[in-house]
């Protein structure tokens, strides 16, 4: 099986560019999770669990320990629960994952997953991290350039890293005689423009064209060597009418969230601060000191305009638990910022920074000025997602016969599973 998590690919989407039908395939739809997450979706359909069980809430976390937040971490271990793929394994099948979120040191027979080194004396060598460890120069060298890490992210994201991840797909199903019989791979593209431009803009069906195209190609690809295929998509991009919602300057003016200021520059006090709130996308999972202060938090941020929700935690991270997850109205989403001056900004704001800035920002995919500076108005983001219901559906559509047949991802990853087991001798 070649299963496939397809970036943004919402059922409105499909209904809208009328792509409902793919050669001989039916796209259906499927409700998606809460929230509506890169990780989070990725994390409930390899656990075929909910997020009481995997723990991921969210993109990035709060460590309390640590007192720092982090985006975007690569260990699996930070996924917890059985994999959909155990039975299956353990009975001799192989696994392959591509370009899933947090699957450095997963259970899994061959891995790759971007993995770039930073130079002491800045710039970047853009490479992939794989098990086995020669399997990356190899691909890079059946390929013929190495991975393009400055097309899978920033203001130049775009056709090419996904280009190279459908190659390295193809590749990995002809193998050389050990090809794994489960191969879980990731196409981006789709989403990039639909968060610069909005769902309803030309620029979207233009991205989903492209996106059928490759899935075209890896169809091909996948019937040559007897593989079913599952094509899904993880959440659906709703246009971002509104301006975004600020929390962390509503908890700073409520006295809960400290700044030391260097150079003019304010950046935050994790570890003198009462509250902090890690902004991702349409959610925003708030931590604070106690029980006291999280009262006092939720009281600040409840009454904040755009805030549609306060919801408790899922409760399944340890110490990356928050204390409470905020929603936003439909059309807001929250941005990260706990300061209004433009010159107290960090310095990390104007640069693509993915691990240093505590927060999601979807504004590191447009030019500021000067270049290579990224923009800072987030009215240019027409696109976001994290909430889940009634107009946020996923599609997906698959060669194979999956029973019962699913109404949501969870459900659609518990009849993969039920289908892999089925093919064990």
């Amino acid at each position: 099986m070649l299963a496939v998590d397809v970036a943004a690919l919402g059922w409105d989407l499909i209904e809208r560019h009328g792509r409902r039908s793919f050669g001989d395939l039916r796209f259906q739809p499927a409700e998606s999770v809460f929230p509506a997450l890169t990780c989070v979706a990725q994390a409930a359909f390899r656990t075929a669990a909910p997020g009481a069980v995997h723990g991921i809430e969210a993109n990035g976390f709060f460590d309390r320990r640590l007192r720092r937040a982090f985006f975007w971490e690569q260990s699996a271990a930070l996924v917890g629960g059985p994999r959909l793929w155990d039975r299956f394994r353990a009975a001799g099948g192989r696994v392959a994952l591509l370009f899933w979120q947090q699957s450095l040191g997963e259970a899994a027979d061959r891995i790759l997953s971007p993995r770039p080194i930073h130079l002491h004396h800045g710039g970047m060598i853009s490479d992939c991290q794989s098990r086995p460890l020669e399997w990356s120069a190899e691909l890079t060298r059946r390929i013929g350039r190495p991975f393009p890490l400055h097309r899978y992210w920033g203001p130049l994201a775009g056709a090419a890293s996904s280009e190279w991840i459908v190659r390295a797909t193809i590749e990995t199903l002809r193998g050389d005689g050990d090809a794994p019989e489960l191969v879980l791979s990731y196409l981006p593209h789709l989403d990039y423009d639909l968060q610069r431009f909005g769902p309803g803009h030309p620029r979207a069906g233009r991205a989903l064209a492209a996106v059928f195209d490759w899935l075209a190609r890896l169809r091909a690809a996948a019937a040559e060597r007897g593989y079913a295929v599952l094509f899904f998509g993880d959440y659906a991009m709703a246009a971002a009418a509104g301006a975004p919602v600020y929390p962390n300057r509503a908890l700073r003016a409520a006295g809960l969230l400290d700044v030391r200021v260097v150079g003019g520059r304010a950046y935050p006090d994790l570890f003198g601060s009462a509250a902090f709130a890690v902004c991702d996308h349409e959610v925003a999972l708030v931590y604070a000191a106690d029980a006291d202060r999280a009262a006092r938090a939720r009281d600040a941020l409840a009454a904040l305009p755009g805030v549609a929700g306060v919801a408790p935690s899922a409760g399944a991270g340890g110490d990356r638990a928050p204390d409470f997850v905020l929603t936003a109205d439909e059309g807001r989403w929250f941005a990260y910022p706990w300061w209004s001056a433009a010159a107290e900004a960090p310095d990390y704001a104007g640069h693509v920074d993915i691990h240093n800035k505590p927060g999601y920002d979807p504004c590191e995919l447009r030019f500021g000025f000067p270049p290579p500076r990224i923009a800072r108005d987030p009215a240019r983001i027409r696109g976001t997602h994290g909430r889940a219901g009634p107009g946020r559906r996923v599609a997906w559509a698959s060669s194979a016969p999956l029973r019962p047949e699913p109404d949501d991802l969870i459900g659609l990853a518990r009849a993969l599973r039920g289908w892999l087991e089925e093919t064990l001798p």
